[in-house]
């Protein structure tokens, strides 16, 4: 049986690690308290980067934070990557470890996509047979990332938080809520992103993350907002990170810089932002 106790990441600010800032970081990492990795880059054996890995995780909570398992995928799930995932987690003991709502395999072929999910029964139960073996395999609570989206399924039956949070309900797993995707989803499909925070299980929620979109137009001319991870978080999405803050509490919020990374100065910027966020909650 997998460990259900709540995640050990602190109600700070958290970035996602990358190497180019490792000298930085450990020179003065002033406003972080914690960071995060994407799994797949730490699936090796050894080589530098498992070397700083190390090094960090002497002095900073770490969170994994999977790409590449196919959650939502129609398949079983990859038992070599599972395996893989196991050996990291075992080794470096994460405080928390995430994937996302999505499928990104089908047959044998890969996509390097987050793809989208219709919302039904079947979907719900798919994912969740998923996520208990994810959870028994690695011996861990594991929390479930909402995504960004660009279209609605006709046949979805659920509304997101709703399925979010039975998924949670049936499998013991925490959430994360990732604030700028609900701010892409809301843009792209016409709701009120504050009326999806406010009906999401905030109390089920073990991490937050934050990130920069890309601006575009549909076909109609209509908005179009890309999840980019390339660009500073923008105002709105700190507004509605100070909402969700007031109604959840502390939590640990992450800034995600995943293409055109910063100088380390411009992200301890960032991170800055959300520690200032942290200090104005009034629950």
């Amino acid at each position: 049986m997998f460990d259900t106790v709540s995640d050990g990441l602190p109600a700070l600010p958290g970035v996602g690690y990358k190497a180019q800032h490792y000298s930085a970081i450990q020179a003065d990492p002033a406003p972080v308290g914690w960071l995060e990795i994407h799994a797949e880059n730490y699936m090796g054996d050894g080589g530098r980067p498992i070397a700083q890995l190390r090094h960090l995780a002497e002095r900073f909570p770490i969170s994994v934070h999977g790409v590449g398992l196919s959650i939502g995928g129609e398949g079983r799930l990859d038992p070599d990557h599972l395996a893989r995932l196991k050996h990291l987690c075992g080794w470096l003991n994460p405080a928390s470890f995430s994937e996302h709502m999505a499928w990104s395999t089908h047959d044998s072929h890969f996509y390097n996509d987050l793809l989208p999910l219709p919302y039904t029964d079947a979907t719900l139960t798919r994912v969740a047979d998923h996520i208990d073996e994810v959870q028994e395999v690695l011996g861990r609570r594991m929390l479930l990332e909402n995504p960004s989206s660009y279209l609605a399924f006709a046949e979805s039956t659920w509304d997101e938080p709703a399925f979010l949070a039975e998924i949670s309900r049936r499998t013991g797993c925490g959430l994360l809520l990732d604030v700028n995707n609900v701010f892409v989803s809301a843009t792209n499909l016409g709701y009120e992103p504050r009326a999806y925070i406010d009906g999401f299980a905030l109390d089920k929620v073990g991490e937050i993350h934050l990130g920069g979109h890309d601006e575009d137009q549909d076909d109609h001319g209509a908005p179009l907002l890309i999840d980019s991870h390339g660009a500073k978080v923008v105002d709105p999405v700190w507004a509605l990170l100070d909402h969700t803050l007031n109604r959840a509490g502390p939590k640990p919020v992450l800034v995600e810089w995943d293409t055109d990374v910063p100088d380390w100065p411009v992200l301890a910027a960032e991170a800055q932002r959300a520690a200032d966020a942290l200090g104005r909650v009034t629950v």
